[in-house]
């Protein structure tokens, strides 16, 4: 196993996640957008970040935040243009930044032409770039075999033109591409490639672990459990054996590290949504050839505490040892944020900055993080977010309760936009436009603005928590953590 060399950045990367609907809006539609990412690029700077995630920003029907993509090659009109995009990465670049793509290799929208050709006909040449299984019994009406999606329904769809079944990992507006078709592979490695050629630095692989799927179609087996975690992804009363973390996905993990290690100068960098325990999933970036990273996202559910950190730094250490390197992840667009998990204390949200901060490894910062942001409990009647419309039969006090578990049934609550000053709509969108989705309530004491006032020793107005911001230059710049190379050097050649 080879070690890092000073040439690999992500050593001392610092990520920062830009949900880009909710991060600054530009346009003035009320969605964020790549000018307003633009316009903020500084304010990351000064922050200490070093790397930024972009949430998709490919043409999309938009079902679900964008992660059913409709075109690889495109932008979503919302999100601006090819220019905007180019201008945004020319500009972190310029500032020794790096810039991470959100890459959704798993799914496309049902939108997409390649879907669009496979339920034209069972005959189609693109038929098979998907997964397509006739179903049981003697009009085929029944599934082909009981496999659950990631959210818990049945994830086969059925389709009344061509009378046959096809799988969704998640949403039944996303079909799974089928990667066991070497033209499905091809395909998207140069979509890969293509973006790598634009200039990013790499990817977020989006459910990485549900790419290969068993090509017996047996039933999954039965599982106690009723929910997953971000432990363990069985539930829903199934074990996901047959759907999730197949060996070949495994295979496939070093078949897309030797495309991504074609663009050297700088090097290229992968980080694979994964869910299971750190032990199972170091298999995905053990040697040379894998992922780099993985989200370890047990940092979640451990309870505050001395003795419950020790022991989650002490099995990080364990099952991620040198060179592999942990990532330390407190939240992002799909989870309750980390400051619900711990009451909004001041104290105990800063002593998480400092150990996500300090601890060795890759730390992953969810836009809002910085400034304490918090979840705002909306309804699941009316959501943005499809999965809400999925569970909407609940009684809302079934989904607060859940809430408070950790457990988002309606994710519109973490994606609120981001708090910039206490101007109308938090700064996020003029005076007079109407954001995506509320401001927090609280944002006229609780804003970048403010924070940035109380670190230079000025309190901001009206403020009820001032000490729950984290020090805006302190985490990133400290010399317990140095700043990473790649903010204080040119970018390579």
């Amino acid at each position: 196993m080879n070690a890092p060399t000073p040439t690999q950045w992500w050593t001392s990367a610092t990520i920062y996640q830009v949900y880009l609907r909710s991060f600054h809006d530009a346009s003035g539609d009320g969605i964020g957008d790549l000018r307003g990412a633009l316009e903020k690029i500084d304010y990351l700077q000064d922050l200490g970040i070093n790397t930024l995630w972009l949430a998709p920003f490919y043409a999309s029907p938009n079902l679900d935040a964008g992660y059913d993509i409709s075109d690889y090659e495109s932008v979503n009109p919302e999100q601006g243009t090819i220019d905007d995009l180019r201008r945004l990465v020319d500009a972190a670049h310029a500032r020794g930044m790096r810039v991470l793509a959100d890459m959704v290799m798993n799914h496309t929208s049902d939108k997409h032409s390649w879907f669009q050709a496979s339920r034209s006909s069972t005959t189609n040449p693109k038929r098979d770039w998907y997964i397509w299984r006739p179903g049981r019994q003697a009009n085929g009406k029944e599934p082909p075999n009981n496999w659950r999606s990631i959210l818990g329904p049945r994830g086969w769809q059925w389709d009344e033109k061509t009378r046959e079944w096809y799988w969704a990992s998640f949403l039944p507006c996303q079909p799974d591409l089928n990667y066991r078709n070497p033209e499905v592979q091809q395909a998207m490695l140069d979509v890969v490639r293509r973006w790598l050629a634009f200039g990013f630095d790499g990817f977020r692989l989006d459910i990485f672990h549900a790419l290969f799927k068993d090509d017996s179609f047996a039933d999954n087996p039965f599982s106690p459990r009723i929910l997953p975690t971000e432990e363990n992804p069985d539930g829903f009363l199934q074990s996901f054996r047959a759907t999730l973390h197949h060996p070949d996905t495994l295979h496939f993990a070093r078949t897309l590290r030797k495309v991504v290690d074609e663009f050297q100068n700088p090097p290229r960098f992968l980080i694979g949504e994964v869910f299971g325990q750190p032990e199972f999933l170091r298999k995905y970036c053990e040697g040379d050839d894998g992922l780099h990273a993985v989200f370890l996202f047990k940092a979640m559910q451990t309870p505050f505490g001395a003795r419950e950190y020790r022991s989650l730094i002490q099995e990080f250490e364990r099952d991620m040892p040198a060179p592999l390197l942990p990532t330390w992840v407190f939240g992002n667009h799909d989870r309750m944020r980390k400051g619900e998990r711990l009451d909004h204390h001041p104290g105990r949200e800063k002593l998480c900055a400092a150990s996500q901060l300090t601890a060795r490894g890759i730390p992953c910062i969810y836009n809002g993080e910085e400034i304490g942001m918090r979840d705002l409990p909306l309804p699941l009647a009316g959501a943005h977010d499809p999965v809400a419309g999925l569970y909407g039969f609940l009684p809302e006090f079934v989904a607060r309760i859940l809430h408070r578990q950790g457990i988002l049934l309606n994710r519109d609550a973490c994606r609120t936009p981001m708090q910039w000053s206490s101007a109308p709509n938090a700064g996020f969108t003029g005076q007079g436009n109407t954001p995506w989705l509320p401001v927090h309530p609280e944002y006229a004491s609780n804003n970048v603005e403010a924070s940035s006032r109380w670190v230079r020793g000025r309190p901001p107005p009206a403020a009820r928590r001032p000490s729950r911001t984290w020090a805006r230059r302190a985490p990133c710049s400290s010399s317990k953590r140095p700043r990473s190379s790649a903010s204080s050097a040119k970018r390579p050649a």
